[in-house]
C-alpha cells in the first residue's frame, strides 16, 4: 500500500489555474525529487501533500498513522524561544519517558511491599519503551545531525527572533531528519548549505530507509539522492524514473519523439486539409465531408514547447591586460568596536584575463567580505589589492542587487543605458520579463525576478569583469543553464561565489579555496579539487600504525617461535583479518569514486580497527 496517494488534483487562484488532473502517489523507500520552473507550482502541490493547502478539486490521502516531515524554504513561524527547543521537538516522546522514568524511580522507593513487584515492573517497561525509542544517544545524534546542516552547538542557544532565516531553516532541518518520518517533504533544502552540508545531507538521504520528496534546483544533489524525477510544468506532472540525468536524457528522447510525431500530424492535416478545400463542392464532396469528420474527431499532437529561460546573447567585454587583479600579503577581515577581526590570509594572487575563478568554501567565513575587499569597499586589513589596466568590474551582489525599488523594471533598465523604451522592452522580453512585466515596481519583484533584472542592468555596463556572489540563487534549473552558456561565451574575466557544483564544475578553471582562516589557489578543476580532498582525507583516516613491526618482519618471528598461545589458530585468524582488509579496501575505493565522505570514515575507522587487531594476532604468534 503507498505511504500516500493522491487523486486528480487542481488548484486555482482567482482565474489562475497553476496546475489540473494531477494524481501520483508515494510508495515506501521512495526517493522522488520534484523540478520545473520556478512559478508553475512545486511548492503549492507540496503543501497540499503534507496537509497545509486545500486542493481546489481532488484529494490526498495518506496511509494510517503516516507520519509526516515537512520543511519550508523559509522558516518564519517557530514557536519556540530558542532553535535548541525547535530541534529537541524531535525528541519530544523520548524527552516523555525519559521524565516517567525518572518519576517511576522515584515511585519505587516510595511504594510499600505490596506495590514493589508493580513499580518495579512499570520502571522496567519504561526503560525497554526508553532504549526502543533511542533514548541513550538521543543527544549525540542531536549533535551529529545539527553539525551535519551546518550550526554549532552554540548558535543552538540563539532566540528564534535573533536567528537568521538561513539559521532557523537548518534547524527546522535538523528537526525533521531527527524525527524520523515515515516521509520527509523537502523545499529547496540546500538553499542554506555549504559543501561539507550538501555532503553530509546527500549521505543522510543516501541512508535513510524512509522515503522522501525533495524540491530542488542543485542538479548534483538530485543526482546523488534520487530515483525518480517529477517535473511540474504548464499545469502537468510528468514521472521518469531515474535521478536528474536520466530524466534529462529520457525526456530529451520523449520530446524528439513528440516532435517528430507532431510534424508528421501537422503534414498528414495540411494534406487533408487541401483535399478538404478542393473537393467541397465538387463530385467528391461526400468524400470531403468524411474526412473532415475524421480530421475533427482526431487527437492532436501538441509541439514540443521549449522553457522560457534567459537568453542573454554574448556579452561583450572591452580589452583589459593580461593581469587584471593582483593581490599581496592581502589580510581580510573588518572593524568593530573591540578592534580590526581578522577573517583571511590570502595567498598572493594574479587573476588573468578571461580566467574564471571560483570563491569555494563554509558558510560565514569571508568569501563575501573578500569580494567587498578587492572592490574597495571594505578596507584590508594588510597587503593591497591592484586592478590592472582598462578593467571595468560588474558586481552583482547576493541578495538586493542594489535595485532600485521605487522603480519600474523598465526603468530600472533605462537607468542604466539610454535606451528608448521599445529597446528597453524588447531587451528585458530576453530576460523573460513579457508584456506588463515591464511596468512591475522593483519592490514587488520575486527572488529569481531580482536575479534576472540584476543581470539585464550588469551586462547592460558592459564590464570586462564580473565579480559574482551567488549568481544561481533563486533561478530554477533551466535558467541557471541558461546563465551557464552566457557566462561560458562571455570574453573577460569571471571572479565568482558559489556554491552550486554544476556551475563550477562547468564553468571554473581554478579555485580559491577558503578554509582554516586562509585563502588558496587551487590550479585545477572543482573535480580535481574534490579527488585531491577525499584522498587527503583518505590518508588520514586510514595510516599505518607507527609502532610495530612490518608484516614481513613479524612472518619471519612467528616462523622463529612455535610455542604460541595453545589451542589458537593464529594463522588462520590472520588470514581471515587481511581478508576482511581488502575488503574493506575495496569498500573504501567505491565510497571514495562516489564522494560519500561519512561512509570513507565510517569505513577507515573499521580499517584501522581490523588493522589492530591484525598486528595483535601477528604479534601474540609470535611469542
Amino acid at each position: 500500500m503507498p505511504l500516500l496517494t493522491a487523486s486528480d488534483l487542481s488548484v486555482s487562484f482567482a482565474e489562475l489555474e497553476i496546475f489540473r488532473g494531477i494524481s501520483l502517489e508515494i510508495n515506501d523507500h521512495a526517493r522522488i525529487g520534484i523540478v520545473g520552473p520556478n512559478g508553475q507550482g512545486k511548492t503549492t502541490l507540496l503543501k497540499m501533500l503534507v496537509g497545509e493547502l486545500q486542493p481546489s478539486t481532488g484529494s490526498v490521502k495518506g496511509k494510517r498513522g503516516l507520519n509526516i516531515g515537512y520543511v519550508a524554504q523559509t522558516t518564519n513561524d517557530m514557536n519556540a524561544a530558542t532553535l535548541r527547543d525547535e530541534v529537541m521537538k524531535a525528541f519530544a516522546n523520548v524527552i516523555r519517558i525519559e521524565a516517567d522514568v525518572a518519576s517511576s524511580a522515584t515511585a519505587i522507593g516510595n511504594s510499600s511491599e505490596a506495590n514493589q513487584k508493580d513499580a518495579d515492573r512499570r520502571y522496567s517497561d519504561l526503560l525497554e519503551a526508553y532504549e526502543a525509542a533511542g533514548g541513550h544517544d538521543y543527544q549525540n545524534r542531536m549533535e551529529r545531525v545539527v553539525g551535519g546542516v551546518g550550526l554549532t552547538m552554540a548558535t543552538l542557544d540563539t532566540p528564534v527572533s535573533g536567528a537568521s532565516g538561513g539559521q532557523r531553516t537548518r534547524a527546522s532541518l535538523a528537526k525533521a531528519l531527527l524525527a524520523e518520518p515515515d516521509l520527509l517533504v523537502l523545499d529547496e533544502p540546500t538553499n542554506y548549505l555549504d559543501f561539507d552540508g550538501l555532503s553530509w545531507l546527500e549521505g543522510f538521504l543516501g541512508r535513510t530507509s524512509h522515503a522522501f520528496v525533495v524540491v530542488s534546483h542543485d542538479r548534483y544533489f538530485l543526482d546523488k539522492v534520487t530515483t525518480e524525477i517529477w517535473e511540474v510544468n504548464q499545469g502537468k506532472l510528468v514521472t521518469y524514473k531515474g535521478n536528474y540525468s536520466k530524466y534529462r536524457h529520457l525526456k530529451g528522447e520523449q520530446e524528439r519523439r513528440q516532435q517528430t510525431e507532431y510534424v508528421r500530424q501537422q503534414q498528414f492535416i495540411k494534406k487533408q486539409e487541401d483535399f478538404i478545400e478542393r473537393n467541397r463542392a465538387g463530385r467528391r464532396t461526400r468524400e470531403a465531408l468524411g474526412r473532415e469528420k475524421r480530421l475533427n474527431r482526431m487527437e492532436r499532437i501538441e509541439s514540443v514547447s521549449t522553457d522560457k529561460s534567459i537568453t542573454l546573447g554574448t556579452a561583450q567585454a572591452s580589452r583589459t591586460g593580461r593581469i587584471v587583479l593582483t593581490t599581496q600579503d592581502l589580510e581580510v577581515g573588518f572593524h568593530d568596536d573591540s578592534g580590526s577581526v581578522k577573517l583571511l590570509t590570502v595567498q598572493d594572487l594574479a587573476v588573468e584575463r578571461l580566467s574564471r575563478t571560483a570563491i569555494i568554501g563554509p558558510n560565514g567565513i569571508g568569501k563575501t567580505t573578500f569580494l567587498h575587499t578587492i572592490l574597495g569597499t571594505i578596507p584590508p586589513l594588510g597587503g593591497t589589492v591592484t586592478l590592472g589596466h582598462n578593467v571595468k568590474v560588474g558586481f552583482q551582489r547576493q541578495g538586493t542587487y542594489d535595485l532600485p525599488e521605487n522603480r519600474s523594471v523598465l526603468d530600472a533598465v533605462i537607468d542604466i543605458k539610454n535606451l528608448s523604451p521599445g529597446e528597453a522592452r524588447t531587451y528585458l522580453g530576453r530576460f523573460l520579463f513579457e508584456g506588463d512585466d515591464v511596468f512591475k515596481p522593483v519592490s514587488v519583484l520575486s527572488g529569481g525576478e531580482r536575479t534576472r533584472l540584476a543581470f539585464a542592468r550588469l551586462i547592460l555596463e558592459e564590464p570586462n569583469v564580473l565579480v559574482l556572489d551567488e549568481p544561481t540563487t533563486h533561478l530554477d534549473i533551466a535558467s541557471r543553464e541558461a546563465l551557464e552558456q552566457v557566462l561560458l561565451q562571455y570574453d573577460g574575466a569571471i571572479l565568482f561565489v558559489s556554491h552550486d557544483r554544476a556551475l563550477i564544475s562547468l564553468l571554473a578553471d581554478q579555485l580559491l579555496v577558503v578554509e582554516n582562516g586562509r585563502m588558496d589557489v587551487f590550479n585545477g578543476k572543482f573535480e580535481d579539487w574534490a579527488k585531491t580532498r577525499e584522498e587527503s582525507a583518505l590518508r588520514v583516516i586510514v595510516q599505518p600504525k607507527k609502532k610495530g613491526k612490518s608484516k614481513g618482519s613479524q612472518h619471519q618471528q612467528a616462523k622463529k617461535t612455535t610455542t604460541s598461545s595453545p589451542g589458537m589458530d593464529y594463522e588462520t585468524m590472520i588470514a581471515d583479518l587481511e581478508a576482511q582488509l581488502t575488503k574493506i579496501e575495496t569498500r573504501l575505493e567505491r565510497a571514495t569514486q562516489r564522494q560519500e565522505l561519512d561512509k570513507i570514515a565510517n569505513l577507515g575507522e573499521e580499517y584501522n580497527r581490523v588493522q589492530a587487531e591484525m598486528e595483535q594476532a601477528w604479534e601474540q604468534w609470535g611469542h
